[in-house]
């Protein structure tokens, strides 16, 4: 079962505008990983489901969170039907992220009262997740969107929650103009979590990644308001 609810995930998505995303095999990186970001700041983690194997690797890692990392919301990505999302939420997953709206995902989730965020592309597929109870929508990819659709989307919906996901960079420039936009939060993998810094066990260097990165948003975010 879930330690967070979903009210207090959205809360920590707004508060935090960050979400950053990894995938590994080796559960011992992963715990790395996990606890690197979380000494540099972040309250949120999501571990996308993208190997053989990944739910018992996710099992070992929220067990990790829960026990070392208090505050820490561990939830799944790339989750693709019902029975994943159902196998990650038996074993403790706080929030669900996929790459498409399904409607399937869409009711398991909500029958547990787990927050849930569909991958869209269009205003017709945004409005039929918010429809069905997506507080916020995963716009993906976001690269091939970028900062200007989203604009065009909040003008007719202002009230639509986005956290782009894909062609999201740590640079200044990259995160000014999304959320200039008027994103909710940004989803960040590889150009947050590095293979460089996965191959080299670079963990001290993405701890100040995350920091760095997530004190960018908060001055961005000062700068707009």
């Amino acid at each position: 079962m879930a330690q967070f609810t979903r009210l207090q995930v959205v809360q920590q998505m707004q508060e935090s505008g960050m979400v950053p995303l990894f995938y590994h095999h080796d559960i011992n990186v992963a715990k790395a990983v996990l606890k690197s970001c979380y000494s540099g700041g972040a309250r949120l983690m999501e571990f996308t489901s993208r190997g053989d194997f990944a739910i018992e690797t996710f099992k070992e890692l929220i067990k990790f969170s829960i026990a070392e990392l208090p505050g820490m919301i561990l939830g799944v990505g790339s989750v693709t039907d019902a029975a994943a999302a159902s196998q990650y939420m038996l074993f403790g997953a706080n929030f669900v992220v996929t790459p498409v709206f399904r409607k399937d995902i869409a009711v398991i989730c909500n029958r547990q009262k787990v927050l849930w965020s569909a991958g869209c592309g269009s205003l017709t597929e945004i409005a039929t997740a918010e429809e069905m109870g997506c507080e916020i929508v995963k716009l993906f990819p976001g690269s091939v969107y970028g900062p200007g659709f989203v604009k065009a989307i909040k003008g007719p919906q202002p009230w639509t929650s986005i956290m782009p996901t894909g062609g999201v960079s740590t640079e200044e420039s990259n995160l000014r103009g999304w959320f200039d936009a008027g994103v909710t939060c940004v989803g960040m993998g590889s150009q947050l979590i590095t293979k460089e810094v996965l191959e080299n066990n670079s963990f001290e260097k993405l701890e100040q990644n995350v920091k760095h990165t997530l004190e960018l948003i908060k001055e961005i975010r000062l700068q707009l308001s």
